[in-house]
């Protein structure tokens, strides 16, 4: 099998970025189709219109219905055929991001991605995770190539709660642990081959990044500030993230946020701080030194990341529960299997239930 590492063809941060957002898409067409929020179209909205305004491309606006599931990804195909768009521009979270990218693919368009929440590695990958209409996970989409642009505007995404951004440290903490697991087992990552050297050392410099730079964003941004610290958290959580997990692969700590989507009461919380969970539970499974999980529980607390299934939002933990989530993590198409290590339902839920016992312990209760 061979090494193989995949990207986007541009990827563009600062501030004011998105001022600038026409004169980048008039390389790629002559009219965008740009999927939205409502909330997102009152903040930037305006800018993004002027952008264009002095450029040979026009944009179509359309509200995002809330899930990246295959009605919506219909409902656009056939809006984008209707109004002769030649490209998608996705503005907001990582759905958005994920249906913008799977419309593109449908319609055999460029795609360009301009985040405006750094709270999960979504932006860069050539992937799209498709829900159900009532957000229980249903699918990876694997797309046969990565955004031709993704554009960070830091000005936007330091303005947005910083409880968004904390997430993203979650989804970005399981890079390095799941290309870890991945290198050992010699398994295929998301690109279609094997881990790369560049892969590896891109989730590590991710990971190094959250130890060093994470908790002095997380303050600086409930200060209102953009600081380095904040723009290196931002790339780690998008770039470096983004690419990690694609050439790395995945394994344990999102087929585990997986399995937490079959419980209603766990829809509240965000990707990424589900995945903080998996990533704990993960490290179970592999039974790593005290020393590396008592890092990372302390390192989860002190930003506010779940580290108990309380704070994940289960009211009453019971084993049937348990067992439902760790059937579903284990399901065949996940990436579970990616372990270098036999797992089952029954190991999954005992790790579970394990993480959260450790979390509680780091906690005092």
């Amino acid at each position: 099998m061979a090494n193989i590492l995949i990207s986007p063809g541009k990827y563009v941060q600062g501030a004011g970025e998105l001022k600038k957002l026409g004169n980048y898409a008039e390389g790629y067409g002559k009219k965008a189709l740009a999927l939205i929020t409502k909330s997102g179209y009152g903040r930037v909205g305006s800018q993004i219109q002027e952008s264009f305004d002095k450029t040979g491309c026009s944009v179509v606006f359309d509200y995002f219905n809330g899930e990246c599931c295959r009605t919506e990804i219909d409902r656009l195909t056939a809006k984008m055929e209707a109004e002769q768009c030649d490209m998608v521009i996705g503005i907001g979270g990582g759905k958005i991001l994920d249906t913008a990218k799977a419309v593109a693919y449908y319609r055999k368009t460029p795609v360009l991605v301009c985040p405006t929440i750094a709270s999960t590695d979504a932006p860069c990958s050539a992937l799209s995770v498709i829900y159900t209409d009532s957000g229980v996970f249903e699918e990876y989409l694997f797309l046969p190539a990565n955004p031709n642009m993704v554009l960070m505007d830091t000005e936007v995404i330091a303005k947005s709660p910083a409880r968004l951004t904390v997430s993203g440290m979650g989804d970005a903490l399981a890079t390095y642990f799941e290309a870890r697991a991945i290198q050992r087992k010699a398994a295929a990552t998301c690109a279609g081959g094997q881990v790369t050297l560049a892969a590896m050392a891109l989730a590590k410099l991710c990971f190094d990044t959250l130890m060093e730079e994470g908790v002095k964003a997380k303050i600086a941004l409930e200060a209102g500030a953009c600081t380095k610290s904040v723009e290196k958290v931002i790339e780690a959580n998008t770039l470096l993230s983004g690419i990690g997990f694609e050439s790395g692969g995945l394994a344990g700590a999102h087929a585990i946020h997986n399995g937490f989507t079959v419980l209603e009461e766990c829809h509240s919380m965000y990707h990424g701080e589900k995945v903080a969970f998996g990533t704990i539970t993960q490290l179970v499974l592999e039974d790593v030194p005290a020393e590396e999980l008592q890092e990372i529980i302390d390192f989860c607390i002190e930003l506010g990341l779940p580290v108990t299934l309380k704070q994940l939002g289960v009211k009453e933990v019971t084993n049937d529960k348990i067992m439902a989530v760790a059937k579903a993590a284990c399901a065949e198409n996940d990436t579970l299997h990616n372990m270098p290590f036999e797992v089952t339902p029954e190991s999954v839920c005992a790790a579970i239930l394990a993480a959260d016992a450790y979390g509680r312990y780091f906690l005092g209760e």
